[in-house]
């Protein structure tokens, strides 16, 4: 693993180091910051809820986390330990650091489109968990709040349903949280914007909003995949943490902007068309 830390193409830091590299953020990350001296680190790499490995970045975009919502309510031990511990960790590091919180932290009763100054009140251990990352982050640090991300790597939302609608023809989805899913290429640019602005909380999702089962709806449209949605509700499902019904996210302060939900599917798709293993 190559451990240097340099600053080749002038961005005044000293290096990039991204926790988490293994995953669909960690990827895009290092995707849109190759060009910038990154240390990327995997799970084998580094287990976040361990001490931090011997390394001096001049930043560090944490993108391990424990991402499994239902199975932290059934172990919010485990979840916290990585997503408050391991974030903790990654804070001791000594660099700036961009933390990427999740609109879970939101219990949805507002109704409208939450921005950075709204007080959060998570429903599950998830959400609590991410919450209490934003503090374990501490002062030197960006508070990135996103929503539903996806991608074309790994098992997500996008992934899972196509796999679903070509293997049964109908998926279930729910129909009613209505969120603004987040291509995580669109939010890895915005990331890089992002740490030009203050330090602080900052809303970085997808412009539009629309539930999950519309979501599904458009991703085998725009696949082109002959399979339809069942609308149901969150009680039909029955998952074990509660998720809030309404959880856009806007920012009331100069946010970098992403691009609308549908452009964000489209580049996922296509990528994803490019892939010989893709789904």
């Amino acid at each position: 693993m190559e451990h240097e830390i340099a600053d080749p193409v002038g961005t005044g830091r000293a290096g990039i180091l991204i926790t988490g590299a293994g995953g669909q953020l960690g990827r895009a990350l290092q995707d849109e910051f190759a060009d910038a001296g990154v240390v990327a680190l995997t799970h084998a790499d580094w287990d976040v809820t361990l001490p931090p490995p011997d390394l001096a970045p001049g930043l560090v975009l944490h993108a391990a986390a424990w991402t499994d919502v239902d199975g932290a309510e059934t172990d919010p031990q485990s979840a916290a330990a990585v997503n408050v511990g391991g974030t903790r960790h990654a804070a001791e590091l000594g660099a700036p650091l961009v933390y990427f919180s999740s609109d879970y932290v939101f219990d949805g009763a507002k109704r409208e489109p939450y921005v950075e100054s709204d007080a959060p009140n998570p429903l599950s251990a998830y959400g609590r968990t991410k919450l209490h990352g934003e503090g374990a982050a501490g002062e030197q640090a960006w508070i990135a709040r996103s929503s539903g991300l996806f991608s074309e790597h790994g098992t997500n939302f996008v992934t899972t349903i196509l796999r679903l609608g070509r293997d049964r023809g109908e998926v279930s989805v729910v129909d009613d949280q209505r969120t603004s899913p987040t291509y995580v290429g669109h939010l890895a640019r915005a990331t890089r914007d992002l740490v030009d602005r203050p330090l602080g909380v900052w809303h970085l999702a997808a412009e539009g909003d629309c539930t999950w089962a519309e979501f599904a709806e458009a991703i085998f449209e725009e696949a082109g995949v002959a399979a339809s949605v069942r609308r149901i509700s969150s009680a039909e499902l029955g998952r074990p943490a509660p998720r809030p019904a309404y959880s856009v996210l806007r920012s009331e302060k100069d946010a970098p902007a992403l691009p609308h939900w549908r452009e964000g599917l489209r580049d996922c798709l296509r990528r994803l068309g490019s892939d010989p293993g893709g789904v």
